[in-house]
């Protein structure tokens, strides 16, 4: 997104999360993630509308009214806010408004599972499923053939998560599918990051020799939160060919402690 899009999306953010900060909101976050979904579909279908909604040559009170008037009967009173409030925005494009009405409607899923307590585990849930689709790449090829619908993508991937993950994390997993931003590896683990920033936390993406054991990584998550002055989340991965230890990365930082960094630091001092 360009920079004017950014910031219209941090201002829309606050309002929805306004209407999702109770715990007593799960059912009204929940629907105003689907519903926001919806108005994507009608506007993913209506090329002029996309464009009119977005369209800065308009007032925002012109825009706004737009939204009202199409969709004011059909949406909960919490989801026209949210659209009035982005509607009033001043997106770059209308693309990325569009795109900002996905992410604003997996920011309330995202809310809904923070109001049920079960953030935490959508966050490494979602994880999961990105190293999943990393190791099988077959899958992933399926999932991204733009030879097929995004009704394919979806079915094929609910066959394989069905009854095995939290419904945040499946309703999420699919929607990422059906509307991606990049590939599926990386929009999932992006949302796993934004699921630990709605929690407050920096995510450390740990690849290990071997895997950790529970002691081992809420060691790493302890020092870590020591060193970055704030809570971690690890997101750990297992790769062999490290032949010990693990590489830490947090945000831009690298830190290598593996067996095979220390061989290729040693083999570049007699080289």
């Amino acid at each position: 997104m360009h920079a004017a899009s950014r910031e219209a999306l941090v201002r829309v953010y606050s309002t929805l999360d306004k209407l999702t900060e109770s715990a007593a909101q799960a059912p009204a976050a929940a629907q105003l993630g689907v519903e926001l979904f919806d108005v994507v579909e009608a506007l993913d279908r209506e090329r002029s509308l996309r464009v009119a909604v977005a369209d800065i040559s308009r007032t925002a009170a012109q825009r706004s009214g737009l939204l009202t008037e199409l969709f004011g009967s059909r949406v909960a009173a919490d989801t026209l806010t949210v659209l009035q409030a982005a509607a009033s925005e001043n997106w770059s494009t209308p693309r990325e408004f569009r795109s900002g009405l996905v992410l604003l409607g997996r920011r309330a899923l995202l809310r809904a599972a923070q109001a049920e307590n079960q953030l935490a585990a959508v966050e490494s849930q979602l994880f999961a499923l990105s190293r999943i689709l990393e190791r099988e790449g077959e899958l992933t090829m399926l999932l991204s053939d733009t030879t097929a619908g995004a009704a394919k993508h979806r079915e094929l991937l609910a066959a394989v998560i069905y009854g095995k993950v939290f419904k945040y994390t499946e309703a999420l997993a699919l929607q990422i599918i059906g509307r991606p931003e990049h590939n599926p590896v990386d929009d999932m683990a992006a949302l796993a990051d934004e699921a630990a920033a709605l929690r407050g936390r920096k995510v450390a993406h740990v690849v290990a020799a071997t895997e950790l054991t529970a002691a081992q990584q809420a060691k790493l998550e302890q020092k870590l939160s020591q060193i970055y002055g704030g809570a971690v989340s690890i997101h750990s991965e297992v790769d062999p060919a490290l032949l010990g230890g693990m590489t830490v990365r947090v945000g831009g930082e690298k830190i290598d402690g593996s067996t095979l960094g220390r061989l290729e630091r040693l083999r570049a001092q007699f080289a």
